[in-house]
């Protein structure tokens, strides 16, 4: 063998490449799918956050102006 066969990093980084061919990989359709789902569920979230955090402000804003 040589040293280069012998070498920590080769040899990682084909015993990944290895492994990376047995995974089973999502198709075309699941990942736009799936990427479609997380944006729409990112943007509610976002939504509701955003709302809920208007409303918490405008709430203390107006508990504020009780005291005054």
């Amino acid at each position: 063998m040589s040293a280069l066969t012998n070498n920590a990093a080769v040899r990682y980084f084909r015993e990944a490449y290895e492994e990376l061919k047995k995974v089973t990989w999502p198709s075309r359709q699941d990942t736009v799918r799936y990427s479609v789902a997380i944006m729409v569920m990112s943007v509610v979230l976002g939504a509701y956050f955003g709302l809920f955090d208007w409303l918490m402000t405008r709430g203390l804003a107006a508990l504020v102006n009780l005291t005054s």
